[in-house]
């Protein structure tokens, strides 16, 4: 198939290499194929765009022979046949073989889950060797995909991440070079989920495990509200943050660091990637 769509991305076609849980709440997926050749990312919070089968489908449904079009194309097939598509981040890039690894937060999969799982949970938690995907990734290593870009005179960095946004914060955390100040606050849902990350970074990393029956509630601002105020971060003249996960929660967050710790605005990177109570479909619809 034609894969190609415009410089830097591009369209890969995949096929899932192994899967291993790393928790009650979390599946790495590892995808190879020769396509990979091209694929090339700086790592750190790069985004992706994969796209998904329905159940009975053999292969995600998009039309990539479109090329620049593909996305009025993809609008245009039925509900039940177009290409479910989500937005991940890169938690890997391995040569020889080519590989990467996704990890997926799972929703709603389990025994007694509140609320039910969406069509992403529900293709990682079932995800076998061989199952087709394809991806819309970089072909250029910088790229606009990435957003934590740290000035050159950082001296701190503030890290918060949910679950959505754990993979991206262990590869930021990867990347970082010995010395350079770190304090993070990673949120997950069960202490099962909770992993031993390698760093060079005189990294302080704090994990909140998320009782929804405490009251912090799905989008955890509370828990992680309550958990910056009362931090000490140590004294810093070039301070930078990255805070993401859950849309809400993430504007709490930037208010806090920006109005009562008065971090520079232009110095704290933000994205939201969910939004409780909709799903990503409804956020594209909405613009968001």
């Amino acid at each position: 198939m034609t894969t190609a769509v415009a410089a830097p991305f591009r369209f890969f076609a995949l096929r899932v290499a192994r899967t291993r849980r790393l928790g009650p709440s979390l599946v790495r997926v590892t995808f190879a194929g020769p396509d990979l050749r091209a694929f090339h990312s700086h790592g750190r919070d790069q985004s992706l765009s994969l796209f998904l089968p329905h159940p009975g489908q053999d292969a995600p449904a998009v039309p990539v022979e479109l090329g620049d079009n593909w996305w009025q194309g993809w609008r245009e097939l039925p509900d039940d046949v177009r290409a479910v598509m989500r937005s991940y981040t890169l938690r890997a890039l391995r040569r020889d073989p080519d590989e990467i690894d996704i990890d997926f937060a799972l929703h709603g999969t389990g025994p007694g889950a509140a609320v039910p799982a969406g069509p992403a949970s529900r293709w990682a938690a079932g995800a076998r060797a061989g199952d087709r995907v394809v991806l819309l990734g970089p072909a250029v290593e910088d790229n606009r995909a990435i957003r934590f870009r740290p000035p050159a005179d950082t001296d701190l960095v503030v890290l918060w991440g949910d679950e959505t946004a754990v993979p991206a914060a262990s590869a930021i955390l990867e990347s970082l070079p010995a010395g350079l100040r770190v304090r993070a606050w990673l949120e997950v849902h069960h202490p099962g989920d909770i992993q031993d990350l390698a760093t060079a970074a005189d990294a302080e990393i704090t994990w909140l495990v998320r009782d929804e029956r405490s009251g912090a509630g799905p989008a955890g601002a509370p828990l992680a509200l309550d958990a910056l105020r009362a931090a000490e971060l140590p004294p810093a003249e070039a301070p930078y943050a990255w805070i993401a996960g859950e849309s809400g929660c993430v504007r709490e967050l930037r208010r806090h660091l920006v109005r009562e710790r008065g971090l520079d605005r232009r110095r704290v990177a933000f994205v939201g990637y969910w939004r409780h109570g909709l799903s990503e479909e409804q956020l594209r619809e909405a613009g968001e």
